[in-house]
C-alpha cells in the first residue's frame, strides 16, 4: 500500500518460494512501473534497491518520499515502512 514498502525476500515467502532473486528479476521485467507498483519493493537489508523505470534509482526514492516514506542514506526503516503480507 501507499506510504509502506515490501521487501524481495517478504514476497517471496508470501510465494512460499525461498527465490529472492527471481522476484527482483520480475520487478525488472515491469513494464507497467508506476502503475504495477514495483517501486515499493526494497532490499531485506533496507536499501532502497535499483528500479528499472524511467529515472532509475533516483526516481524510485523520489515515488517512495511522495508515498510519505522517509528514505535516508539510500535506505528505508523497515521496522516503520514494511508491509507484511502474512500478518
Amino acid at each position: 500500500p501507499r506510504g509502506k514498502v515490501t521487501t524481495y525476500q517478504e514476497l517471496a515467502n508470501t510465494l512460499n518460494s525461498k527465490a529472492y532473486r527471481v522476484v527482483g528479476s520480475a520487478m525488472r521485467c515491469n513494464l507497467n512501473a508506476p502503475i504495477v507498483s514495483c517501486h515499493r519493493v526494497v532490499k531485506s537489508n533496507s536499501k532502497v534497491g535499483n528500479y528499472s523505470g524511467v529515472g532509475g534509482i533516483k526516481k524510485k526514492i523520489q515515488m517512495l518520499k511522495k508515498e510519505g516514506v522517509e528514505v535516508v542514506d539510500g535506505k528505508v526503516d523497515l521496522k516503520k515502512y514494511l508491509h507484511r503480507f502474512n500478518s
